[in-house]
């Protein structure tokens, strides 16, 4: 998830930019809503600077309770997902896991201490970041309960259509919660 902001943006490309190998940049072609913080300000506004293979604590929470992590087009779904849980006394916390190929260890060893983690993508679930997110968090010496949900189902229609098909709209991602609980 990169922030709408020209600006922003710009400045999360330069920061990736100088470092040695391939690199890859992921846009969805349509626009999302912003991702607020608990106050109701943009999370990725003024302020906000990107940082090479650190992960954003969206929603924390303290000891005890899970984690969704996410990125992209589900994220904002997934933020969705956890405060209607909220309302109804159940607290999960939220990562943007913007950097997919390096594991940020701070945050890997807070979800490794947690009860249950689930990963929500729009990516396919045999071959997306949850396909290989638990053997990372067991490194890490996680002993809770884990889930990966993405794309599973043939289907066609666009973007809105398939992430309630999927389940990766924000009732389906409630649901894959609770079910870790």
């Amino acid at each position: 998830y990169f922030p709408a902001d020209q600006h922003q943006f710009a400045k999360c490309v330069k920061a990736i930019f100088p470092h040695p190998g391939l690199r890859f940049v992921f846009s969805t072609r349509a626009p999302v809503p912003d991702i607020l913080n608990e106050d109701g300000k943009p999370f990725f506004g003024e302020g906000y600077e990107f940082k090479t293979g650190k992960d954003d604590v969206i929603r924390d929470v303290p000891p005890g309770h899970g984690y969704v992590v996410s990125f992209g087009e589900t994220l904002y779904r997934a933020l969705d997902a956890i405060i209607t849980l909220g309302a109804s006394g159940k607290t999960v916390g939220l990562i943007n896991k913007s950097t997919l190929n390096v594991w940020d260890e701070t945050v890997m060893k807070k979800l490794a201490a947690s009860p249950f983690v689930l990963v929500a993508e729009g990516y396919n679930v045999k071959t997306g970041l949850g396909s290989r997110f638990g053997s990372e968090l067991l490194k890490y010496g996680f002993k809770g309960k884990f889930n990966h949900i993405g794309t599973h189902k043939e289907g066609s229609g666009g973007l809105w259509q398939q992430m309630g098909y999927q389940g990766l709209d924000p009732k389906g991602i409630g649901e894959a919660i609770k079910k870790l609980m």
